[in-house]
């Protein structure tokens, strides 16, 4: 079965850019929680480097986050397509 490339990329990009709002939502309501709960994933000491999120910073990731994800997913696609045969 094949995937639809175009419509992959453009439904992981969409649920990239949801990802992105709710976590831009976490960082400015608790920017230090969410240093720490960073740190923890990256397995490092965030606390001291608090998260600060400007609109400019919030729309260059939104964007930049969604446009990658949807490339990757269509490039996935694409890839999976074409060892189909």
């Amino acid at each position: 079965m094949k995937i639809d490339a175009i419509k992959l990329g453009l439904a992981s990009g969409i649920v990239f850019a949801i990802v992105w709002v709710i976590c831009s939502l976490f960082v400015f309501a608790m920017p230090m929680g969410m240093s720490r709960f960073g740190g923890h994933m990256v397995h490092a000491d965030l606390a001291h480097f608090p998260w600060i999120l400007s609109w400019a910073g919030f729309l260059f990731g939104l964007i930049a986050w969604s446009v990658l994800a949807g490339i990757i997913a269509w490039g996935i696609a694409a890839v999976y397509n074409r060892l189909l045969g």
